[in-house]
């Protein structure tokens, strides 16, 4: 998961944690908005399409793509666009990539540890619905691998809303902080049925919610408007890293 940095707001100079996002690369592999330590935030006053994306490298494939540019309110009501590490100049022709090397030598024997999954790029579903949040919460387990993952007949008591082979997710499409309870519930859920538990969350997590989700080792993801999860802990990005075949 991605350490938090200050950010000093431009108009009355509080200075905030923030986290940088984590989005999945084509490659399968989180990557993590590399903002700048000791950059200038620059306040948000107009939007444009082009001002809301930069251009960030992936360190494990080199693969070098456009993201949403990282942004952060402060209480005072200033919003800021957080800035990032600029991307590398692409190499010549007929060299290789940053971050990757000619092989030189023969395989290193294959080992217990999981590999990362190298998979396409995730297609989001656009969230305006609270369906859509269901929608986009299928999808994206589908793409980590869980290819029979299916939203349930009715909504059960325990709020468990996608099931499939070898996992369980429940999505709180609502506008507060997902509650301890909540969490507990996924897990116990994941446990009768011998499944990891997920859970997808439009409003982010309860402080207890989220220690709690740590302790138990559930993966925990935020969903913004585009419909595209972000990590929010360690079993997360692990998740991301090696989909439901490292489970």
């Amino acid at each position: 998961m991605a350490d938090s940095v200050p950010v000093r707001c431009p108009t009355c100079r509080r200075e905030n944690a923030f986290t940088p996002p984590t989005f999945p690369c084509a490659c399968g592999a989180p990557l993590t908005m590399p903002v700048l330590r000791g950059g200038v935030p620059v306040e948000i006053l107009h939007r444009t399409w082009q001002s809301s994306w930069v251009e960030v490298r992936c360190e494990v494939c080199g693969r070098q793509d456009e993201w949403p540019a990282p942004e952060s309110g402060c209480p005072c009501g200033t919003v800021v666009r957080v800035p990032v590490v600029p991307a590398p100049t692409p190499p010549p022709p007929n060299f290789p990539s940053p971050g990757r090397t000619l092989p030189t030598s023969a395989p290193a024997p294959a080992t217990d540890t999981p590999r990362a999954i190298l998979r396409p790029a995730f297609r989001p579903v656009t969230i305006r619905t609270a369906r859509d949040c269901v929608t986009a919460a299928e999808q994206y387990l589908k793409w980590l691998g869980y290819a029979d993952v299916a939203r349930t007949q009715e909504r059960t008591a325990s709020g468990v809303d996608l099931r499939g082979t070898g996992v369980v997710a429940q999505v709180d499409p609502s506008t507060r902080a997902t509650k301890l309870r909540e969490i507990e519930c996924v897990w116990l859920n994941g446990l009768n049925d011998s499944a990891i538990a997920v859970f997808f969350s439009l409003a982010g997590y309860a402080r207890d919610a989220r220690a709690r989700a740590d302790d138990l080792h559930i993966p925990l993801f935020v969903m913004d408007l585009t419909g595209t999860p972000q990590p929010v802990n360690d079993p997360a990005d692990e998740l991301i890293k090696y989909g439901a075949t490292g489970r």
